[in-house]
């Protein structure tokens, strides 16, 4: 039996059950490392033109409003704006290498601008409007190609279809230089890399989401293709339309590049990060202002899953495999694929200055210096050329720190900070800002797109079959978009510590709102805790400290009792009197890695893989981390658990009242849903199952977008009684929400009918299959082994498999046989195959974290009245 036979009938019938996926450098640049830096002068860089509208306006009123400082300031400039090159990922590399289809205009059309947040989770735009309205510049959609009129777009629409932009970036007026970098020759020399290449464009109506003209567009295609200029309609269009044939109801334009759009777009960090304001949210979510926006918060209601899955048919692998994941929630490994169901939800940033730091952290990263000296070896050290001792030294320590800015007062934390969920991002704070660039698909081409594993690839040789680590360093030197943004990374994290990530209390939000109906009103602390009392209980407030202290704080204070004396004595909402803005002090979690055995939580996210040795992000987990102890009771195999993984890390409380539903995947609590009026874009689906995990016949309704103070609350309470109730949660499971179809195999046609030879030309996936085990399901494994069952069954016996064999060589032997039956087989063979070709086994996906379960009703109410007040 051929290797080549068995992967072709196996990988293509596989990929249909649901176990696929979803500047240059110059010659001279190789050997710059080892040449004399030379200080040149920049070279003569071009400023955009001036538009009608200030599109920084709003942005530097914001940064007066929120008392942010000169590099603060820049540092939000760019959360909101940079895209750092990704717009070329999100127009061609997405759709071309990886196969996933973005359809832009169902996402931003302007004519459902007032549907946009109810249908996505985006936030809409306040500069921008909708074409046609009064005051806005644009008279028609045909002006603007469908999409919002946005502040620079009278200069961006001049060059669509055109060369000769110039970013908005370029005109960036950058912080003042830090003495102490290297790099700045004590704060003389300024060497950072070029503004244009943060690549800002202007907005497309949504926040954080960015356009650019595309040089390359044709404008008799488009209105050919489209009929106008108004609509994308032909280009996301199926071409059954046109063809008849049915398969082609699965294939688009929107793949097609010999059809150019008129914009690229790209994404900024804050397309997931951008929300509402806690504090001040708006009046209507659908037509917010400036003062109700917030740039760290964390966006709770994004579909940005379902977003980037906006040009799949639903019954697409991709999309049955990815967009699933509930509002709020995204799965940050669906492009680099590490075949493990592991949607997390988006981090909300607050108090990041009291964020806890770990000392003695072994770390192995590329640091600043100024001189290579003798090293010759540019994966040891690098000088960027043309620049006067830029260099960066690969060095492995245990001594680093991380410096933040607090009201211009410099701050040196004693260690480094543990991101995700599961703490792997571990190198530093500036090094988890750049891999979230990276995550959203800046320097893809130059860095990463060649690293990760493609899972249409089966053969071990070839390249795509497994991940690999991309190498930092190659980066820097091949793309220029990092330089951009690795130069203003102490901007960025001293936003993430301004005034605007500080805490967001409910008392402080009931007393705005207040105050907004009556500018008179007053309203103390102790009017909400009477309040508090009132629907809690007498004494609830206080009493709920108690329960904290005795049953939460050893996980969630970041003050351990050997520094802050014992939990029962301990003021949680106290001040850091050496704060400039006297936040309170204790980040309210220790981020300390958990066995997620003893939380019980969904585990699946644990085990997430892409900080491993070996794979792509592995230069951006310490080696501390990856040598944490096995968490021998995970009933994963031991291959699955290794590289300190099994662990959450206990995350912050801070706030906890705005940010419900709990838990990583946002499924402890009521499900939320935004009930657009365009119900082709009503992504909710139904979660709750039965005991055996079949859908319940009755859903409970979901809770429409709600972020008014008193809606945030609601949600708290509610998610907080399924937390301290388990029994009272129900069961909830993710399956596939249409049959999933994929062609496979010779289809010749008779007219406008396909006849595939063998009668085997479509593998269906009926609507209901889990979706878990559609992400976990190690294909490329099953396929070789199926192989060597038949042709070398002595090398599987040599790995440990023997008790395995049998099974696999009459898999095979039916497959060979009768492959329109392969999906029936793997059924057949469910248990065999999950206990050995699967990644994460459970499915239930609001289990555990059962701590409080059993306290008396009255202290889960006092427990909850306390936790509002943080």
């Amino acid at each position: 039996m051929k290797r080549a036979l068995l992967a072709a009938v196996a990988v293509l019938v596989m990929v249909g059950a649901g176990v696929g996926v979803f500047h240059e450098r110059t010659a001279g640049d190789a050997y710059a490392q080892s040449a004399p830096a030379v200080a040149v002068a920049p070279p003569v860089q071009a400023l955009p033109e001036v538009s009608s509208v200030d599109q920084d306006a709003p942005y530097h009123e914001a940064c007066a409003r929120e008392g942010l400082n000169e590099s603060e300031c820049v540092g939000r400039l760019i959360w909101f704006k940079a895209t750092a090159g990704n717009d070329r990922f999100h127009t061609y590399t997405f759709q071309q290498r990886i196969g996933v289809l973005v359809d832009w205009f169902r996402v931003l059309r302007a004519d459902q601008r007032d549907d946009r947040f109810w249908a996505w989770g985006i936030i809409n735009d306040p500069a921008c409007c909708k074409p046609g309205e009064p005051d806005c510049p644009a008279r028609s959609v045909d002006e603007t190609y469908g999409f919002d009129w946005c502040p620079g777009d009278d200069v961006l629409l001049k060059y669509v279809g055109k060369p000769g932009y110039v970013d908005p970036a370029c005109s960036l007026k950058d912080a003042a230089l830090d003495a102490d970098d290297p790099h700045s020759q004590g704060g003389k020399a300024d060497q950072r890399h070029s503004a244009c290449d943060l690549k800002f464009g202007t907005s497309t109506g949504a926040l954080g989401i960015r356009k650019f003209p595309n040089p390359r567009f044709d404008a008799a295609k488009w209105t050919q293709l489209n009929g106008g200029t108004a609509t994308w309609s032909g280009y996301s269009r199926t071409l059954a339309a046109t063809s008849g044939i049915e398969s082609d109801q699965r294939v688009s334009k929107l793949a097609d590049a010999s059809v150019e759009p008129p914009f690229l777009i790209g994404t900024s960090c804050g397309s997931c990060h951008i929300a509402f304001d806690p504090l001040n949210p708006p009046a209507d979510p659908a037509h917010p202002k400036w003062e109700n926006i917030k740039g760290l918060i964390g966006n709770q209601y994004t579909r940005m899953s379902e977003l980037l899955g906006s040009g799949m048919p639903i019954s697409s692998l991709e999309y049955q495999m990815f967009a699933h994941a509930r509002p709020g929630v995204t799965d940050t490994s669906a492009i680099s694929h590490d075949q493990i169901n592991n949607p997390g939800t988006i981090n909300a940033l607050i108090n990041v200055a009291q964020r806890p730091v770990f000392k003695g952290e072994m770390v192995t990263k590329w640091r600043k210096a100024n001189s290579c000296g003798a090293e010759k070896d540019e994966d040891k050290c690098w000088c960027e050329p043309g620049r006067n001792g830029k260099c960066w030294q690969k060095s492995t320590r245990e001594d680093d720190t991380t410096v933040v800015n607090l009201g211009g007062q410099k701050v040196v934390l004693p260690g480094v900070h543990r991101i995700l969920k599961g703490g792997e991002d571990s190198i530093g704070a500036h090094e988890a800002i750049q891999r979230v660039y990276f995550n959203i698909g800046s320097c893809a081409e130059q860095c990463w797109v060649n690293h990760f594993s493609d899972m249409r690839q089966v053969d071990p040789e070839q390249r795509g079959f497994g991940q690999t680590p991309f190498n930092i360093g190659q980066c820097r030197r091949d793309c220029p978009n990092f330089r951009a943004i690795e130069d203003r990374l102490q901007n960025l994290l001293d936003f993430f510590a301004s005034a605007e990530s500080d805490q967001t209390d409910l008392a402080a939000a009931r007393a705005r709102a207040r105050q907004a109906a009556s500018p008179a009103a007053s309203y103390s602390r102790a009017d909400f805790v009477v309040e508090l009392e009132q629907e809690f209980g007498k004494g609830a407030v206080t009493r709920g400290q108690t329960v904290f202290a005795e049953n939460c704080a050893r996980c969630h204070s970041s003050i351990p009792e050997s520094d802050g004396g014992p939990f029962r004595n301990r003021d949680f909402a106290a001040a850091n009197p050496q704060h400039p803005r006297q936040v309170r002090v204790d980040f309210l979690g220790n981020d300390q890695p958990t066995p997620v055995t003893e939380v019980g939580t969904f585990r699946c996210r644990a085990l997430h893989s892409n900080h491993k040795a070996g794979h792509l992000y592995m230069e951006y987990a310490s080696d501390t981390l990856r040598k944490q102890p096995l968490v021998a009771d995970i009933p994963e195999r031991n291959e699955l658990k290794d590289g300190g993984r099994g662990y959450y890390r206990n995350i912050s409380l801070v706030n906890v009242w705005a940010t419900a539903p709990f838990m990583h995947n946002n499924a402890i609590g009521p499900e939320v849903c935004g009930k657009p009026a365009n119900k082709a874009n009503d992504f909710h689906r139904a979660r709750y199952v039965d005991a055996s995990g079949k859908p319940l016949d009755q859903q409970p309704d979901c809770l429409r977008y709600d972020p008014s103070v008193e809606g945030r609350f609601e949600l708290y309470k509610r998610s907080m009684f399924e937390l301290l109730h388990p029994r009272e949660r129900g069961f909830k499971r993710t399956l596939t929400n249409a049959d999933l179809l994929i062609d496979v195999g010779v289809r010749p046609l008779d007219g406008t009918t396909e006849k595939p030879l063998f009668g085997f030309g479509q593998v269906k996936v009926p609507a209901g299959t889990s979706a878990g085990f559609l992400n976990g399901l190690t294909h490329k494994q099953l396929v070789g082994d199926l192989f060597l069952a038949r042709r070398d069954p002595a090398k599987l016996e040599a790995a440990g498999k023997k008790d395995q064999v049998p099974v696999l060589q009459a898999m095979a032997d039916e497959i060979l046989k009768q492959p329109s039956r392969f999906v029936d087989i793997l059924r057949e063979r469910r248990d065999f195959i999950s206990a050995n070709y699967q990644t994460c086994t459970q499915e239930i996906e609001n289990e555990g974290h059962r701590f409080g379960e059993d306290l008396s009703e009255a202290d889960k109410k006092a427990l909850t009245a306390f936790l509002a007040t943080l």
